[in-house]
């Protein structure tokens, strides 16, 4: 599975660089520095976390699991997400407390641990740019904002060694956390609609009920839940009332359900004249006349 292995060697190079460059921070007395470093242990954590739920989520369904395993990858993306949300908010802190008291800096120091830093991450994001699962989109974030992360600090040391405003340390710490919170935060939503079971984005249950009433020899569609299990797999299930062939009904509703992005589908049908048990199939569903009409 190629997203594992570069799952894999993102994790490698993120763990060996954090521990490199927070040693750089603390030599170079730079927040801006050490905050990407703790970002890079976080995102090196929730890689290590993404890899283990990655294999985990790529096993087939069985009697414990009948959904099957691929919303662990789904959780994999959460976890990160909070480890992101965390050391955004710790370097928040840690640069403000630096805004009210600068401390000395080591501008060239700052300046190599900041080449290497856009070095090592563009590498990575390299690595990860492939894969559709949230948990490897979560991955490839973070290393993409590690490279830009690491862009604002090589200007901002740069600019630090020509003129003598330390302040633009702790501000540029700041910018990439802000940055990476709001990142997290749209992330986060989209991972918390999938456990909601929400219609899945860009899937409209209106169109896809408009267009299976079109398929000749079905008298109404209702109960259409769609849901989507990992983020990129749909699932749905419905009652289609029919009278015809309901085997040649449901291939042709397979065909228009798969068009629709939907992979998986279950299908209840049921003839004009059966009553649907559910309570609320009695608002969305043609009654057939009552023939029983009382005489005086």
């Amino acid at each position: 599975m190629k997203t594992e292995k570069n799952i894999l060697i993102a994790f490698i190079l993120n763990l060996f660089f954090s521990i490199f460059e927070f040693v750089g921070g603390i030599y170079t007395g730079s927040v801006a520095v050490i905050s990407d470093a703790l970002h890079d242990i976080g995102d090196a954590a929730s890689i290590g976390i993404a890899f283990v739920l990655e294999k985990k989520s790529q096993k087939q369904p069985d009697y414990k699991y009948t959904y099957g395993y691929s919303r662990y990858s789904v959780i994999g993306g959460a976890i990160t997400n909070f480890i992101l949300l965390f050391g955004s908010i710790a370097v928040i802190y840690n640069a403000t407390k630096r805004i009210i008291a600068p401390t000395e800096i080591n501008c060239s120091g700052m300046i190599v641990f900041a080449i290497v830093g856009v070095a090592v991450n563009f590498a990575a994001a390299y690595f990860t740019r492939e894969g559709d699962s949230v948990n490897q989109k979560a991955v490839n974030l973070h290393m993409l904002e590690d490279v830009l992360g690491w862009a604002v600090v090589l200007v901002g040391a740069i600019i630090m060694k020509f003129t003598d405003l330390k302040i633009i340390d702790p501000l540029m710490s700041i910018g990439v956390a802000i940055f990476i919170t709001v990142n997290s935060a749209k992330n986060m939503k989209e991972i918390i609609d999938i456990f909601l079971e929400k219609t899945p984005h860009g899937i409209s249950v209106e169109e896809i009920k408009k267009h299976l009433s079109q398929i000749d020899g079905i008298i109404d569609v209702h109960h259409i839940h769609i849901r989507s299990i990992d983020g990129h797999n749909n699932h749905a299930t419905m009652h289609i009332v029919t009278d015809a062939d309901t085997h040649e009904i449901k291939e042709k509703v397979r065909e228009e359900l798969k068009e629709h992005g939907i992979s998986h589908a279950t299908l209840e049908t049921e003839t004009s004249n059966e009553h649907c048990n559910e309570i609320n199939c009695t608002v969305n569903r043609k009654h057939p006349h009552d023939h029983h009409h009382h005489h005086h």
